[in-house]
């Protein structure tokens, strides 16, 4: 373990927030703090592989009631790599199952005396609804297809590192943007930080009613390929939908998937995102998502040093 930097031994100014909730509330000078830190501390634990003692003493618990690798396990590696203690809770094995409610299940948690809750939640607003009923810090990974703000801030710091800055880049979310918690945190993010956002995908899963967010719409992948300088793609959402919204998979394939064929009609330096998990074939072939363009592993090594700067302010803002 080694010693905290100096300049990260006191929160940064523009911080002040003891919850992480949305990328919607955020200034851009607050979206561009979180992502600083982030980098800071990818810099500082050796592209986050040794550990810190920035948050010795803090106890972080992951309350996730919905499926997650990546968020999880990044969020808990974030609290180790900072020095605090992380603790997981698994729904199905809880009082939950009992017919416990959220609130009382955070409470009974809280009364431990943990200093940080991450919560995962079918629910739009679980996390808010925690905020104002809790003490401890809350951070929303992920409630229902509200927001993801730790994934909109990862995303960026990954374009950001790529490309030097955000602004007047033309950035492409492509696929379900209906259920998309991703797009929703990205929109807000890159927005707030001078980008062009293009929202692309089947009339059924991208609706008009984008535009009043600032956004371009497409269902012309073809169409907006060529002056993109970024195509983030994200997954079909299928345990989100009652009814399929296009014929097929391999029509929405056909269409929508980012090939070798659309590549070579691509900028010769456009990034290829995705959140995770990708379905291969789908929303982008094998060839692609292997390429030299596409930066979809360093998203998720990105992901480790936003949840550490996430942790870090929220906790340090609440001392």
């Amino acid at each position: 373990m080694i010693e905290l930097p100096p300049e990260l031994e006191s929160p940064p100014v523009p911080w002040t927030r003891r919850h992480l909730l949305d990328l919607e509330s955020l200034s851009a000078e607050e979206i561009t703090t979180a992502l600083d830190v982030a980098q800071r501390f990818k810099e500082a634990t050796r592209d986050c592989k040794v550990k810190l003692s920035a948050l010795a003493g803090v106890t972080s618990v992951n309350l996730f009631f919905e499926d997650s690798t990546r968020t999880r396990t990044s969020f808990s590696l974030a609290a180790r790599r900072l020095g605090a203690d992380s603790v997981e809770f698994s729904a199905s094995s809880s009082s939950v199952s009992k017919g416990e409610t959220l609130l009382d299940t955070a409470k009974t948690i809280e009364s431990m005396k943990i200093d940080a809750m991450v919560i995962r939640h079918r629910s739009p607003g679980a996390p808010q609804m925690l905020a104002k009923n809790l003490d401890c810090c809350v951070i929303n990974a992920g409630d229902g297809p509200h927001e993801h703000p730790t994934q909109g801030l990862l995303d960026i710091l990954t374009i950001r590192q790529h490309r030097g800055t955000v602004a007047g880049l033309t950035v492409a979310l492509v696929g379900d943007i209906a259920h998309s918690r991703t797009a929703r945190s990205n929109i807000w993010g890159l927005k707030k930080l001078g980008a062009h956002v293009i929202v692309c995908g089947p009339s059924t899963l991208v609706s008009k009613q984008w535009e009043k967010l600032g956004v371009e719409v497409s269902h012309d992948l073809d169409d907006i390929v060529a002056r993109c300088d970024v195509l983030n793609l994200l997954r079909i959402q299928f345990e989100r939908q009652y009814t399929r919204p296009f014929p097929s998979v391999r029509e929405y394939a056909l269409l929508y998937a980012m090939n070798r064929e659309r590549m070579r009609r691509a900028k010769e330096n456009i990034l290829i995102m995705a959140p995770g998990p990708i379905n291969r074939g789908v929303e982008v072939t094998p060839e692609v998502a292997d390429g030299s363009q596409s930066v979809i592993l360093h998203q998720v090594n990105n992901g480790l040093a936003v949840r550490m700067a996430a942790l870090y302010l929220v906790t340090k803002a609440s001392r």
